[in-house]
Formats: C-alpha cells, sequence, structure tokens
C-alpha cells in the first residue's frame, strides 16, 4: 500500500465519523468478510460506521458476526439512501466500479463525501479519494488485514473480526487452493487462528450447510454440462424454470462453474444462468494456467474480474447466448489446439 495512500486514509479516518461501507451487488464470502470486517474495526476507533448491501446476501453467510445489523438498499431504498447521504466518508470493499452495485449507482454518483476503494480487481475506476487496489492479493479481506495494520495496529484484530477475515480468504482462494495464496496468506491465517477463531467450524457453515433442493439443482446443472474437447472447454446451463423447479435461493448456485474444471484436460469453463426478473443470462467464467478469462469477459459479456475467474452478463436469450459463447471459443486463438 502506498505510503501516501496510507496517509491521506489516516487524515479522513481522524474524529469520530459516520461512515458507510459498500460491498458489491449479490456479495460473496469476501465481499461481506471484509465489510464487516471492516465495520468492527471502525467501532473499534470509535466511529459510526454502517454495512449497506445493494441488495440480499446469501444464507450461508447470515452467521457472520454483524450480519443482523446490514442494511439491504433494494429492500428499503428510502432508508437507505438517507443513510448514504448522511455518510461522512464511504468505503467501497471488493469492487471497483460503481455499476457492480446495481441500482445504488444512482445514489452513490450524488454523494459528496469521499470515497475509499480496497479492491483485487483489475483496471479500477477513478471514483475513489483514497484506493487501495492490488490484484496481487487474492481477496479483499486480506487486504483489510494489511489495511487494519497500515493505518492503526493489527493488534486491534480480534476473534471477531478475524472470523470475518478468514471467512473471505478461505473462500475467495478456493480453500487455499487458487493461485495466488501465498506463504503469506497462510501466515494471516495462522494469526487468525491464533486469535481463537473456529476456523473448522467457519468451514462447515460455509461449505457444509447445504439444502436437498440445493443439491438436487446440483445434480440439473451437472446433468446439463456440455464440454467441447476440442477445444479444452465445458459449460453449463440453467434455466429460470429449472432454478425455480429446484426452490433456488440466493447462493445455491455459488461454485458450481468450479465443476466444470474438474474435467480431465479443460482449462476453460463457464455457467449461465438465467434470471428472467432482470432479464439477463448471468455468467461466471473460470479457467486454467495463462487462459485469461477477464479479458475475455471485457470482450464479449459486458464484465470482467481477474485472470482466472470473472463474471459477465448477456442480454440475449439463453440460446443465443450459448450460441455466441460457442463462436467465441471456436476462434479464440487460445483455445486453439
Amino acid at each position: 500500500m502506498e505510503e501516501n495512500q496510507i496517509i491521506e486514509a489516516k487524515k479522513l479516518l481522524q474524529g469520530s465519523k459516520k461512515i458507510t461501507i459498500i460491498p458489491h451487488r449479490n456479495p460473496d464470502g469476501d465481499a461481506m468478510g471484509s465489510t464487516l470486517a471492516l465495520y468492527h474495526f471502525l467501532k473499534k476507533l470509535n466511529h459510526q460506521p454502517v454495512v449497506i448491501s445493494p441488495n440480499e446476501f446469501p444464507d450461508f453467510l447470515a452467521w457472520l458476526p454483524g450480519s443482523a445489523d446490514v442494511l439491504i438498499y433494494e429492500r428499503d431504498r428510502n432508508a437507505t439512501k438517507n443513510s448514504l447521504e448522511q455518510a461522512e466518508l464511504i468505503f467501497t470493499l471488493d469492487f471497483n466500479a460503481l455499476h457492480r452495485t446495481g441500482e445504488m449507482e444512482n445514489v452513490l454518483n450524488t454523494l459528496q463525501a469521499p470515497f475509499v476503494m480496497i479492491d483485487h480487481h483489475q483496471a479500477p475506476d477513478s471514483y475513489a479519494k483514497v484506493t487501495f487496489s492490488n490484484t496481487n492479493y487474492g481477496s479483499t479481506c486480506e487486504m483489510v488485514y494489511d489495511f487494519i495494520e497500515a493505518v492503526s495496529d493489527v493488534n486491534l484484530i480480534d476473534k471477531t473480526i478475524a472470523t470475518c477475515i478468514y471467512t473471505g480468504i478461505v473462500t475467495d482462494s478456493g480453500s487455499f487452493k487458487f493461485p495466488k495464496t501465498t506463504g503469506k496468506t497462510h501466515r494471516i491465517v495462522a494469526n487468525l487462528i491464533d486469535l481463537g477463531i473456529e476456523n473448522t467450524e467457519i468451514h462447515n457453515l460455509l461449505f457444509s450447510n447445504t439444502t436437498y433442493e440445493s443439491l438436487q439443482l446440483l445434480g440439473k446443472a451437472l446433468q446439463n454440462m456440455r464440454v467441447i474437447k476440442e477445444h479444452k472447454t465445458s459449460y453449463i446451463t440453467l434455466t429460470q424454470e429449472e432454478l425455480d423447479r429446484f426452490h433456488y435461493k440466493k447462493g445455491d448456485t455459488e461454485g458450481i462453474v468450479n465443476y466444470g474444471l474438474s474435467i480431465k484436460d479443460v482449462i476453460f469453463t463457464a455457467i449461465f444462468i438465467e434470471n428472467k426478473d432482470e432479464g439477463i443470462i448471468k455468467i461466471s467464467l473460470r479457467s486454467l494456467g495463462d487462459f485469461d478469462v477477464n479479458q475475455l469477459s471485457r470482450d464479449y459479456f459486458n464484465g470482467g474480474g481477474h485472470n482466472n475467474a470473472a463474471g459477465g452478463k448477456s442480454m440475449l436469450s439463453m440460446s443465443e447466448t450459448i450460441k455466441q459463447f460457442e463462436n467465441v471459443v471456436k476462434n479464440h486463438p487460445n483455445l486453439k489446439f
């Protein structure tokens, strides 16, 4: 973290302030873990923080300490808009472009309070007064750990904050298997465990807390999987009808895309999930090695992310989206073998 940015952040944190902390829309473990970790840290500094999520977060994250206090913009636009307008400082975590907050972007663009960005995705926008952006980190939660150490004292991290940070690290690292998991990542996790976090229980709450219906949905997704062997690619589709049939709840499709990379020789996979309410096909892309799904998503699917994990969307029908995807795969220079 650059010294001048740290100095500016310290200035912004002087006194006691009303601070709003915002994750991206459809927040995952890293988004919720980082925002709630920062929330508990700022309370220790005698600030008045509030977390406002653009929309509902998954049930499997509802056990996180402080999650019951999170305000939901789409649930109560007027109250959250008032809270945003009263904020003296705004943190945006785990995203770097305001459109990632959905409808909330319209309100954020009108605010006069300074923004602080903490994020590990590529190509950050320039809306923040203070920007901590570094793609070398595997998670925003790991960045929050370093942010706390830089602007204050790492000893302020207690079991509650540590639990939130661990949640984001373990989810965004794929339980420590993704390439950006470093020795430093493990040293931070060791410190968190020494603070008394229940790491086994956290893992169970995150990954062994499913429902019968969500397992049925997983089974249907795997049935729908297709493989384009000559291009080392796989993909999964889930229609709105299939989601409804298995009583889909937010979070039920989390991680399904990764099954496509478990196939021998496959280096690129995708999942396409229909959302008729929004009129879009939500897309998640994953890859192995040097195949850059971030650039592919930016070029073809109105999205972006990391080299090996990105998201996007399509306004076309499912069949038209799949046709587009297959054409991209068949003509992509790095998928010709």
